[in-house]
């Protein structure tokens, strides 16, 4: 599986659709997988949401609940729209009357098409300030930026990229956040990520329903690891949360990594905000609330799956390892403000040259505690006030099961399997 697609709220329930290959644990065949939840934590697996067809495979995109049966297809229907990859990129409708589980696909599709090869991935959302709904999609290097009033005739309202971020890859899988009176547009590229293959930047602006405009020059990065891509938000969340989850690894190695079978999952969800911080503005990360229910008491050396909680004193270094001398090192330097996470020993890092490495980050406006979740084959480290993180990766031939640290307080939570 790769990008989380389509993600929404509804009568209590999360639904996350996925890109997955139902055939072969490597990218191929793309298709719409679908889980939800009640809880962000526990998942349920559902039956395969959306197939190819004629038109071709279904790559990315987005749901929306449409309240008002702006479309016709009934009041709460849920709506989705996706790119089908046959001979040309084209963006396509489905609909659903029971709340996400089987889809209808449009006869009129496709509904968008265009010249250009890469033409993929529209993220849907309603505008209040034209009383309209919006789609953004990525074109190439660039955004481009749709209205419509019923969901099936869009037009064409602006462009955005040219001189912004990073351009060393193409960009893919847009979403564009309301925060209060500014907007986060939110773009994955690949390659082109900080530290190589493929990563979410942003950028934080102003938008009237046509343009969007960045109020910042500098390329920004939702994430300082090596594994977090394709994030996006969560449609019509409850208390106008900003929920967003990613897939959590990196086209430089995804199809490569020593599993069988299984092949990748997404990061844990993230409550997004806007903060400011050394004279700038940042679009934060904080684990979601619901990760606290997670914690079934404290232990004294590390599980499979736990979180480490570390208060900073100092100079800080955690050390995670295991007996055959497989170990991640975390470290945080009060002066320079700069976390760091090097995996270069981490365990099993022969599948890919690009693998073994160091990643960093200078927290704005400094850090006070750090929540490291440990997983099997994962490790996402978060400041505490959602200021910086980092996903990475690990392939220990056995479980970490040795913690050291200096510099800091560390309680470990066990956390629920």
């Amino acid at each position: 599986m790769n990008d989380p697609n389509g993600m929404f709220y509804l009568n209590g329930v999360y639904h996350l659709y996925y890109q997955w290959n139902p055939y072969g644990s490597q990218w191929e065949n793309m298709t719409w997988g679908h889980s939800s939840s009640t809880d962000l934590i526990n998942w349920k697996h559902e039956p395969t949401a959306i197939e190819r067809d004629n038109l071709g495979t279904i790559f990315s995109g987005s749901c929306i609940v449409d309240k008002n049966n702006t479309a016709g297809f009934g009041q709460n229907a849920v709506v989705a729209f996706y790119t089908t990859e046959g001979r040309n990129q084209v963006q396509c409708l489905a609909y659903s009357t029971d709340g996400g589980k089987t889809f209808t696909k449009y006869d009129g599709n496709p509904i968008l098409t265009d010249e250009n090869r890469d033409f993929r991935d529209p993220k849907v959302f309603w505008n209040d300030q034209i009383n309209a709904w919006n789609m953004i999609l990525a074109v190439g290097q660039e955004m481009k930026i749709y209205s419509s009033k019923n969901l099936k005739d869009w037009t064409f309202e602006s462009s955005f990229g040219s001189g912004f971020g990073c351009h060393d890859g193409v960009w893919e899988c847009p979403d564009l956040i309301k925060f209060g009176d500014k907007w986060v547009l939110l773009c994955n590229i690949n390659p082109g990520g900080i530290f190589g293959g493929s990563a979410t930047q942003y950028f934080i602006g102003d938008f009237d329903g046509k343009k969007f405009v960045s109020t910042q020059k500098d390329t920004k990065w939702l994430d300082y690891g090596k594994d977090h891509y394709a994030t996006v938000t969560f449609s019509n969340a409850p208390d106008n949360r900003k929920i967003a989850i990613a897939w959590m690894s990196n086209w430089q190695y995804g199809n490569n990594v020593p599993t069988k079978q299984f092949r990748s999952a997404n990061s844990v969800p993230r409550d997004l905000f806007i903060f400011e911080a050394d004279g700038d503005k940042f679009c934060g990360s904080k684990p979601s609330p619901e990760l606290l229910k997670m914690r079934q008491g404290v232990i004294k050396t590390p599980s499979e799956t736990c979180e480490i909680v570390a208060t900073i004193k100092d100079n800080t270094q955690i050390k995670l390892s295991n007996s055959k001398n497989e170990y991640v090192t975390i470290s945080y330097d009060k002066k320079s403000q700069v976390l760091k996470f090097d995996r270069k020993h981490s365990g099993d890092v022969s599948f890919s040259k690009d693998f073994a490495f160091e990643t960093s980050v200078k927290v704005p406006g400094g850090s006070k505690e750090l929540r490291i979740f440990v997983d099997k084959c994962s490790i996402e480290v978060f400041d505490s006030e959602g200021k910086a993180v980092m996903t990475n990766l690990v392939f220990p031939t056995e479980k970490y099961s040795q913690l050291s640290a200096t510099g800091c307080k560390t309680v470990i939570y066990q956390l629920v399997k």
